[in-house]
């Protein structure tokens, strides 16, 4: 799949950047629930979407930062296993701002390939131009910024961005407890690229049961008149329309769905093959806010 288009970016205004030596962790610790397999459905999308794992395979510093992991490391391990093959040099970084989740993370790490610090949006020395740091290649926030304002997501965002690797991602989601229904959004340094909705099918009644996890900067923009509701109305509309495949199987059902969805004319950046999965990516512009 060739790399998505440029799609609405986040403000221009750079948050400033923190010298080296002084940095302190910036946030606030999140709940820290979290489970074995939480967020696999987000690290098979990396590995299977040839412009975002091409973002640490290319990387002359291959640094992917797993921000706010929670209160064990078990999605920290499970993301560095399932990377290891995109680099044979991928460093995996846990980043937590309590003190004693870094502690857990630090007796099952394995230096220099995985570690763990204690950090948050400043990245623990590991941002872009610190030590002449070319920044991380791909940055994963999973339910970190749920806590916060929609105002304050946006401007985590912005701040995340900036810290970047020239070519690199941030991944930016929230996922239910057992990782059955995901949303997340993809951004390079310009701002956000793509939206995606990702689910185990068998665990919805409709696709819109999805909008209980959407980003923080869209989640109280599911009303009509927006854009996301109106792709979640859609979908639904395309879910009623293929029952008749339910007798295949839910996934079958889903990329039944999302084939209609296409066919009406919105722009789905992805295959069959990711479908069959329970996934959809679209541009961002499809679901950018009416700010």
């Amino acid at each position: 799949m060739a790399e998505p288009p440029r799609m609405t970016s986040v403000p221009k205004k750079r948050a400033p950047r923190l010298a080296a030596g002084r940095a302190r962790a910036l946030g606030m610790p999140t709940r820290g629930t979290t489970n074995p397999n939480r967020l696999r459905r987000v690290d098979r999308w990396v590995l299977g979407t040839p412009w975002v794992s091409g973002a640490v395979r290319g990387a002359a510093e291959p640094v992917v930062i797993d921000l706010g992991y929670g209160a064990t490391p078990v999605t920290t391990l499970e993301m560095a296993a399932r990377l290891r093959p995109l680099h044979p040099q991928l460093r995996v970084v846990g980043l937590e701002i309590d003190p004693d989740r870094v502690a857990r993370g630090k007796a099952v790490a394995d230096p220099p390939a995985l570690e763990f610090r204690r950090g948050g949006f400043e990245l623990a020395g590991l941002a872009a131009g610190v030590r002449d740091f070319p920044g991380p290649a791909l940055v994963r926030a999973f339910n970190v910024l749920r806590q916060y304002s929609e105002p304050e997501a946006w401007r985590h965002w912005e701040e995340l961005c900036s810290r970047l690797a020239p070519d690199g991602l941030l991944v930016e989601g929230t996922c239910d407890e057992i990782g059955r229904r995901c949303c997340w959004v993809t951004l390079d340094r310009s701002g956000p690229l793509t939206f995606t909705l990702s689910c185990l099918p068998a665990d919805l009644d409709k696709p819109s049961d999805l909008a209980e996890r959407l980003p923080k900067t869209l989640i109280h923009r599911n009303v009509p008149g927006e854009r996301v509701h109106a792709l979640l109305a859609e979908l639904d509309a395309c879910w009623a329309t293929a029952a008749p495949m339910a007798p295949f199987g839910p996934r079958i059902r889903w990329a039944h769905a999302v084939q209609l969805l296409a066919d009406r004319g919105w722009p789905v950046l992805d295959r069959r093959r990711r479908w069959r999965l329970g996934e959809l990516t679209v541009p961002w512009s499809t679901v950018a806010p009416e700010r």
